[in-house]
């Protein structure tokens, strides 16, 4: 980057853009550690994927109203509110694990909680990002927050996560506690810029506009519906790579973290080469391309036999997983309206995610019943024919956009 691309990166964002990077560390640590300590406490695959669950049930029952009160309360009070909540959730699994009192329901409980300030976080940050950074840059600023918290969701956190795990099971939560804290008091920091004092509709009506907007532009709804079924099968394969890693390939905690960073190297990757890969593609051939390869990597997972070929894999799919996500935010954040921005995303996301926990848990009866590898091949089959039936309506709603 530039010199002159930093100056035209506002002040503002760039102090956001560190405290995501404490974030994401901690948030990294805690994802390593959480499916290590369920593999721990319980070998069923049925109950490690009720705690992969209730992390993204809160996307299903919460991204509605999250996202309204994201467009009618101030956005920075959101983040550094549920950063903090989010440092105390930490904290109690951190005793817990220290004094060997955690179990797979006290687990799914503290993992709901966790995920509910992650659905307020989440929404609050891509609604804020407009506000701080000028709409020509928007597709640079992703990206520059992709690669950030690639490196501490997937590179730096879960290395960490599990090694740490390995020395003590609480140690890794204590750590992500901290750094949630920190994060907390760095966003504390930015600059307020409150929204206009209107009178705000009733929850169930700002809700409502948000769906119905959502409901009218056909690429992004398309895109919503697809990211959904993604997810579902996402959840559905992935929720067994620790079972899939330790069990049937025989790897060690540390090593299944260096898997989990294998994955991260290809999402940063992704990050740094995106903005070439759609320049050079054009927005609707690279997510194709995305979306192909991801069904092909999912079924090379699932016929793996050894850790270089699956973390190789794993590398694959972290590239055109964040090729996919900085393309579909951006879009978001292009077409639509900033006073309706927070809702529009909690549809989508709650579209795109609310599955999850459907998925998590659908993924431990296939694997209970036909074996670790079967969720992998499953996933790559659905999304297989989920894509051949998008395929023409993104082609259609792309065309009818550019006459408008």
């Amino acid at each position: 980057m530039t010199h002159s691309d930093a100056e035209r990166l506002s002040r503002p964002y760039w102090r956001f853009r560190w405290a995501t990077a404490v974030a994401t560390v901690g948030d990294g640590a805690f994802a390593a550690a959480v499916p290590l300590l369920a593999a721990a406490v319980t070998s069923d695959p049925r109950l490690v994927s009720v705690v992969s669950a209730a992390t993204y049930l809160p996307w299903l029952l919460l991204s509605l109203p999250a996202g309204a009160l994201v467009d009618r309360y101030d956005r920075v009070a959101l983040l550094w509110r549920s950063q903090a909540l989010q440092a105390g959730v930490v904290g109690v699994v951190a005793v817990l694990a220290a004094f060997g009192q955690v179990g797979v329901p006290t687990l799914a409980i503290l993992a709901f909680w966790l995920g509910a300030c992650s659905v307020v976080f989440g929404n609050a940050a891509q609604a804020i990002l407009p506000d701080i950074v000028a709409k020509p840059l928007l597709h640079r600023a992703n990206g520059h927050q992709q690669a950030i918290t690639t490196i501490g969701l997937q590179f730096a956190g879960p290395p960490v996560g599990s090694m740490l795990f390995g020395v003590a099971v609480a140690l890794p939560y204590g750590l992500a506690a901290g750094l949630f804290a920190l994060a907390a008091a760095l966003l504390a920091t930015l600059p307020r810029r409150g929204r206009q004092r209107v009178a705000h509709p009733p929850m169930r009506k700002a809700i409502a506009d948000g769906l119905r907007w959502l409901a009218g532009h056909r690429l992004l709804r398309t895109l919503a519906v697809l990211l959904g079924v993604n997810n579902f099968c996402g959840q559905l394969a992935n929720t067994m790579l620790v079972l899939l890693a330790t069990q049937t390939l025989g790897l060690s905690a540390r090593v299944y973290g260096l898997l989990l960073a294998s994955a991260a190297i290809g999402s940063l990757l992704g990050a740094l080469v995106n903005a070439r890969v759609v320049e050079r593609l054009g927005a609707l051939p690279a997510l194709v391309t995305a979306l192909v390869t991801n069904v092909v990597v999912f079924a090379g997972i699932g016929l793996s036999r050894n850790a270089v070929t699956l973390g190789a894999l794993l590398a694959v799919n972290g590239f055109v997983t964040t090729l996919w996500n900085i393309v579909t935010v951006g879009l978001r954040q292009e077409h639509v309206p900033s006073e309706l921005l927070g809702r529009v995303n909690s549809v989508y996301r709650m579209l795109g995610w609310g599955l999850m926990p459907l998925g998590a848990l659908a993924g431990g009866l296939v694997a209970h019943t036909f074996g670790l590898r079967a969720p992998y091949l499953v996933s790559a089959a659905i999304r297989g024919i989920a894509l051949l039936v998008a395929i023409p309506v993104m082609v259609r709603a792309v065309r009818s956009s550019r006459r408008r």
